[in-house]
C-alpha cells in the first residue's frame, strides 16, 4: 500500500464502541474536488472523513447502494418485455406461460442488474 499511513502509538483496541482505526489512506484533490466532498458529506450531516470511508467501503464491496432497487426495475424490463413480445406477434399466454415467465425473471433479475452495473462501470471507449 504505497498511500497507506499506519497510525502507531494506540492506547487501546477500542474507540467509542468500534475497532480502533489505525490506517490513513491519502488522495490528492483539486479545490473544486475538495468542495464536492465537503458539500456531499454536508447533505447528509457527516464529516466528510465519514462520508469518504462509508464511499470506500461500499464500493470495496462492489456492491451497488441500490441494487435491490435496480435489481426490480430489471425484474419488471424482463417481465413486461417477456410478456408483450408474444402477445405483440398475436399469441396468447396461458396461465402457466405467464408463471414460467415469472419464475424465470425471479431467477434471473439480480444477475441482469449486477451486469447491467457492471457495465455501467467500465471506462467507456472514445
Amino acid at each position: 500500500m504505497s498511500n497507506a499511513q499506519r497510525v502507531d502509538n494506540l492506547s487501546s483496541t477500542k474507540l467509542r464502541g468500534r475497532d480502533r482505526r489505525f490506517l490513513n489512506l491519502s488522495t490528492k484533490l483539486t479545490e473544486i474536488e475538495a468542495k464536492q466532498i465537503e458539500q456531499a458529506a454536508s447533505r447528509v450531516s457527516k464529516t466528510p472523513s465519514e462520508w469518504m470511508r462509508e464511499i470506500l467501503l461500499r464500493e470495496a464491496e462492489e456492491l451497488h447502494p441500490n441494487l435491490d432497487l435496480v435489481s426490480e426495475i430489471v425484474g419488471l424490463q424482463l417481465l413486461v418485455m417477456n410478456v408483450l413480445a408474444p402477445l405483440a406477434r398475436g399469441e396468447r399466454l396461458t396461465a402457466e406461460q405467464f408463471q414460467a415467465i415469472v419464475r424465470s425473471v425471479q431467477l434471473t433479475k439480480l444477475k441482469a442488474a449486477q451486469e447491467m452495473l457492471g457495465r455501467r462501470r467500465e471506462p467507456k471507449e472514445v
